[in-house]
């Protein structure tokens, strides 16, 4: 029996409805980056789920809109004496960015509704996807939590990055658990691995999403336009200023010379490791999804370099965002064919 064949009607569906969710999220995150990449994120002053779902609908409206971002710092210290125009182009980048993510809201409520209904959904899918849904529900929270921190504040012009690396790493990790739950729903069969192939790509995976994390970071200081020399940075193997003066411990996280060196040395753990693992995995049951992750984690290291030898151009940082989800659902895919059973433990 082939194993398209082991799949119920019911169960495909809901994969075709998991692939629309995966793939709304994904456009939801490079929505967002480019909502970051333009300087839109702080255009819209307040969180209105309901009411918020319709744009300004007349001039007194827009007029309205754009009295309450004058009397944010970032309008007074960057943006002062911009034209209504200027203010709907990043007016409109926030709303698409909100907008989307309420119909992402609403595939997921109304898909969960109609197979609840039909009776398609076992006690324990029900309860996968009532935390799927609630993680996007906490996304939506997260998401003014951190637009919030660059609002509220009367000198800061952009939101706090450990909060955008929030937002970010959570959007991640939904489209990640999208993408385990489509693989468990296939029902295919997973070789038996040993023991260290699985840890191996363990420990692959949360590297990755730590560096995912870490570029979070780099994106929300602008970190990846102050230093755009490769591999040097300002003409130094390790920067100087990597603990910088008055930050001390928190340049780890606030300094624009230590996060994007961590990104840095992160990156090139991760590619050793990936082709080390390659290397040694290649007579094992997993080596497809070994290689194809070092080809993947390759074209990203390539894409990264290219991006910050050129500041980080909005074309190029999107392609750099996109390509490391792709790196970070072929890790989770890896995973996934990596808790068969152990071949350790197998009856003879």
């Amino acid at each position: 029996m082939s194993e398209t064949s082991k799949v119920s009607p019911s169960a495909t569906w809901i994969r075709r409805w998991l692939i629309l969710v995966g793939l709304m999220v994904y456009a939801m995150i490079l929505i967002g980056g480019a909502t970051r990449l333009t300087d839109s994120g702080l255009s819209i002053t307040e969180w209105n789920p309901v009411s918020g779902a319709l744009p300004p609908l007349s001039e007194g409206a827009w007029q309205t809109e754009f009295a309450k971002y004058q009397q944010t710092a970032e309008y007074q210290f960057v943006n002062q004496g911009m034209s209504m125009a200027e203010f709907q182009k990043i007016f409109w980048w926030e709303w698409g960015h909100r907008f989307f993510g309420r119909m992402i809201g609403l595939v997921a409520v109304a898909g969960f509704a109609v197979f609840a209904v039909r009776g398609w959904l076992t006690k324990h899918l029900t309860w996968h996807l009532i935390a799927l849904i609630g993680l996007g529900g906490l996304q939506g929270a997260i998401g003014w939590w951190m637009v919030a921190s660059g609002i509220g504040e009367t000198t800061r012009v952009d939101v706090a990055p450990y909060r955008l690396m929030t937002h970010f790493t959570l959007a991640l990790l939904i489209i990640a658990y999208v993408t385990w739950l489509w693989h468990d729903l296939g029902e295919k069969r997973r070789p038996a691995v040993a023991g260290l192939t699985r840890s191996i790509a363990v420990i692959l995976l949360v590297t990755i999403f730590i560096q995912m994390a870490a570029g979070a970071l780099v994106a929300g200081l602008d970190a990846g336009r102050s230093y755009n020399d490769w591999p040097l940075m300002a003409g130094e193997l390790v920067p100087s200023h990597y603990v910088e003066e008055g930050l001390g411990a928190r340049s780890l996280f606030e300094g624009r010379a230590a996060t994007q060196f961590n990104h840095r040395i992160l990156a090139y753990a991760i590619w050793a490791g990936s082709l080390a693992s390659a290397v040694a995995f290649r007579s094992t049951p997993l080596r497809q999804e070994f290689r194809w992750l070092a080809v993947l984690v390759t074209l990203q290291a390539v894409w990264g370099i290219l991006t910050l030898v050129h500041a980080a151009p909005m074309n190029l940082a999107l392609v750099h965002q996109g390509l490391g989800v792709i790196v970070t659902l072929m890790a989770v895919r890896l995973v996934w064919q990596s808790r068969g059973t152990s071949s350790e433990n197998r009856p003879a």
